[in-house]
């Protein structure tokens, strides 16, 4: 007769199957853990579900938005709106985000299409802007944001067309010249993470990017090979996995559908 698993093996199962994406989610919920009251801005499937879970963990008075013009203090499942099944808990028009976003009251976590050592960052076209060979979204936010408040970036795909030498537009303003402006214009300016799905990249003390840590089954070489500029990895370590609470979030919770495993391959070692 067979035994059924006992909730300590479901427990180990479900840890040994933890994917790359909830790697990542786990890793995008770490970038608003304490942040208070703040409002969070996400791009990006990721983005969003670190968000969430953040709030429900541990960033319980982090304000969440449903994408249009909702303030929601129970989120609904990732693709859902707050009209049809989150808890509405304030109002804010359009006209009102650029307060928040002046006085720092918000965090972003932004894609990138390039960025650089120095986390320069661009979305806005590829090639000479005056005949670009690609157009993409425009500078939309990124300038405000980089310069009111902390800027946190997500890259689905760790490559060295998106870590590049030089971007060649500046969207996001990077650490080089917010630190050579010489005045007070980019005083609060604050560049946190990259996260990709290889590694979280920070920066050192000369404003430049390295490895914090390489997701579970990826090398430095894989990141050095995938990276357009030179980057330090000799301090890192090995990102985190999520905890059973966090496992459960994503899983029942956050993103019941799976649409992480579409932005993220769900496979941990590739």
């Amino acid at each position: 007769m067979t035994e059924s698993p006992s909730a300590e093996t479901e427990t180990a199962q479900a840890r040994t199957d933890i994917t790359r994406a909830e790697v990542c989610a786990a890793a995008c919920a770490d970038v608003w853990c304490g942040a208070g009251e703040i409002l969070a801005h996400t791009a990006g499937v990721l983005p969003s579900i670190g968000a969430r879970l953040a709030r429900l963990t541990t960033s319980p008075d982090l304000v969440l938005t449903d994408g249009e013009a909702y303030f929601m203090s129970d989120p609904p499942p990732l693709g859902r709106t707050a009209a049809d099944g989150g808890v509405v808990e304030g109002w804010v028009p359009y006209r009102k985000v650029f307060d928040i976003v002046a006085s720092g009251r918000r965090q972003s976590m932004m894609g990138a299409s390039q960025i650089d050592r120095y986390g320069n960052q661009n979305i806005s076209l590829i090639g000479d802007w005056r005949r670009p060979t690609r157009q993409l979204i425009g500078v939309r936010g990124a300038p405000g944001n980089t310069a009111n408040h902390r800027t946190d970036y997500w890259v689905a795909r760790h490559t060295p067309k998106v870590f590049v030498e030089k971007v060649d537009v500046v969207c996001g303003v990077g650490n080089d010249r917010a630190r050579g402006t010489g005045g007070n214009g980019l005083r609060f300016h604050d560049l946190g993470v990259v996260i990709t799905n290889l590694a979280v990249l920070d920066y050192g003390e000369d404003g430049r990017l390295r490895v914090r840590s390489l997701h579970p089954g990826v090398t430095a070489d894989e990141v050095h090979a995938n990276t357009g500029f030179e980057i330090d990895t000799s301090g890192a370590t090995e990102t985190r996995l999520p905890d059973e609470t966090e496992l459960r979030l994503i899983r029942e919770v956050v993103d019941p559908r799976g649409l992480r495993d579409r932005e993220v391959s769900r496979s941990t070692g590739s």
